[in-house]
């Protein structure tokens, strides 16, 4: 008996094994036919893996309540992938109807489990008030043990409650501690808002190259505010020499995005000729895109030029 419980336990990791082989291939259909008999034998892993396949239709047509089925049955074994997965489909709605109350069960399963994407899920919802009473000291204690783990996203947002004070004494030194980690790790939000701490002086000693950096990494990634900004310190000649060409640019690229000032700093340029051949027309119509969102500057400039009274 001993024997026949070895092989069968062989078997079933060699089956396993290649099923996953499958799945990493994109070879689904045979990921499929394999991980099914050991779903049905209730192993969470292999319903976890049905569920990303019905739930995304790989080799199958899509089913969200297929996949939801095999999520659950993985969940309610404890697996911390199915919950999270259980928890992100309630939360989003797209498919389901929308119910952050078993969004909230879900995640919080996952996140006891130190699961950091549930954990930073979680910090949201309660950061939101979605599904659970809004909380910021509950947010920041799961902000905090996602970003312990290294979880970009929770990095940024625990970052955001220390700058803002949200259940937590208000912190600039904290808040840029937590936004260099994530800023590190490429996160663009994290990056802006670190160079505004810098041009700011804000929890570090002002400085305007720095400052610069972070705002070219988030702007190279395509923040319009981002973009705005280093426009702003080239026309200005913070950190860099002054070089309105290159202004011109970066305000460009945030004014393609809809960024209302942006659009209307590139109107001026256009009209006076700076870092750009004079144009009014041009200047017309980044003014009229700004007037368009009730920037005002931009609706006083248009009613200047109308009048012949714009220099």
């Amino acid at each position: 008996m001993n024997n026949e419980s070895s092989d069968f336990n062989d078997d079933f990791e060699d089956t396993f094994e290649d099923a996953v082989d499958a799945y990493e291939r994109e070879d689904y259909k045979t990921a499929h036919k394999l991980f099914l008999p050991l779903a049905e034998q209730e192993d969470s892993d292999a319903q976890c893996y049905l569920g990303w396949i019905y739930e995304n239709g790989y080799g199958v047509p899509k089913d969200i309540k297929e996949a939801l089925k095999w999520f659950r049955l993985a969940a309610e074994q404890g697996d911390s992938d199915a919950q999270l997965q259980l928890g992100c489909i309630y939360a989003a709605g797209e498919r389901v109807d929308q119910d952050y109350k078993e969004a909230v069960k879900w995640c919080r399963l996952a996140a006891e489990q130190g699961d950091s994407d549930a954990q930073c899920i979680l910090g949201c919802m309660y950061n939101e008030a979605e599904g659970v009473d809004q909380d910021y000291k509950e947010a920041v204690k799961w902000f905090r043990l996602a970003a312990e783990q290294g979880d970009v996203d929770a990095q940024f947002y625990l970052g955001r409650m220390y700058l803002e004070g949200k259940g937590v004494p208000q912190d600039d030194e904290e808040a840029v501690k937590w936004f260099r980690l994530a800023a590190e790790q490429g996160e663009s939000g994290a990056q802006l808002l670190l160079g505004c701490m810098y041009a700011n002086g804000e929890g570090v000693p002002q400085d305007y190259k720095e400052a610069r950096k972070w705002f070219r990494l988030a702007a190279e990634q395509g923040d319009s505010d981002a973009q705005f900004n280093l426009g702003q310190m080239y026309h200005e000649g913070k950190g860099v020499p002054e070089d309105d060409e290159e202004a011109v640019k970066w305000w460009r690229l945030a004014a393609e995005q809809g960024f209302a000032e942006a659009q209307c700093n590139l109107g001026v340029m256009y009209y006076q000729g700076i870092g750009v051949p004079e144009d009014h027309e041009e200047a017309v119509r980044w003014w009229r895109l700004a007037a368009e969102q009730r920037y005002e500057q931009a609706q006083f400039n248009l009613e200047m030029m109308h009048t012949g009274r714009l220099d």
